[in-house]
């Protein structure tokens, strides 16, 4: 099957994440309500000790905004319950007798269904972040440069995060319900990405240790990037170790899903 086929699964699954416009517009209100209750409790930390702060408080103000303009699209624990519903129900035969690449179905789905959720909640979001008075606005990017480095990083950073994912969806043959494969992968890489706190404001040796993994190339990247928190000249490097991550997980993922089809076993009738 040639590539328009995975691009009509990916349009048709986000022509049907469009339609859920009343969620969004709860998400977005959530949203602002958690990016503002956050950058509160931050400002408290920082006016009681702005020294022992290894980012500077503009470049956190964008992030958590970012973090908030781009939940759907960077959520660690997001994962499409219709794949898990096939595997669980054993519905995934009738995926397994068309002649399409299994694995590229599901992640050109995964993606799609999180840029369309992205998208309707993105806009409002980054528009109202924009217009607030300071320190609680969103900074408008470092520079033109670091604002195309972003681009380039957020979807590498989609990538990796799908293909992260798309262990859970294939792990889920080995087990009876994805119930604890979904809360451990998603709880460890949602802390590691810096869902819960910026990674740079971890202990640096912590943060060592998670620049060795594909964790730190999430939303942590092109976050910081676009604040300046990473300078255009490291994001070059930055962005190359996100290939890097992109191309092992989707190649190792591609792997695991081979053996792991070869095995399935598929009972009833």
């Amino acid at each position: 099957m040639n590539v328009k086929s995975y691009l009509s699964f990916f349009k048709i699954k986000f022509i049907n994440g469009l339609q859920y416009r009343t969620a969004a517009c709860a998400g977005v209100i959530t949203q602002l309500a958690w990016g503002f209750m956050y950058i509160m409790m931050y400002e408290a930390f920082y006016k009681s000790n702005p020294a022992a702060a290894s980012m500077k408080l503009p470049s956190l103000v964008s992030y958590i905004w970012l973090q908030q303009a781009f939940l759907a699209l960077f959520m660690t624990w997001f994962v499409d319950n219709d794949i898990l519903e096939l595997i669980t129900s054993g519905n995934v035969a009738y995926e397994l007798v068309r002649p399409i690449s299994l694995y590229d179905t599901w992640f050109s789905k995964s993606c799609a269904n999180r840029v369309a959720k992205a998208v309707l909640r993105c806009f409002p979001i980054i528009i109202v972040s924009l217009l607030i008075p300071k320190p609680y606005n969103l900074s408008l990017p470092y520079s033109f440069k670091s604002f195309i480095l972003f681009l380039i990083s957020i979807i590498l950073a989609l990538i990796v995060i799908v293909s992260y994912n798309m262990f859970i969806y294939i792990l889920s043959f080995y087990t009876v319900s994805p119930i604890g494969l979904k809360i451990v992968f998603t709880t460890t890489a949602d802390f590691l990405a810096g869902g819960v706190v910026p990674i740079p404001l971890l202990p640096d040796n912590l943060v060592k240790i998670i620049n060795l993994t594909p964790f730190a190339y999430m939303q942590n990247t092109p976050f910081r990037i676009y604040s300046g928190d990473i300078s255009a000249e490291k994001a070059l490097t930055v962005i190359l170790i996100q290939f890097f991550w992109a191309v092992v997980l989707v190649s190792f993922g591609k792997l695991l899903m081979g053996r792991t089809l070869k095995k399935v076993v598929v009972q009833g009738g």
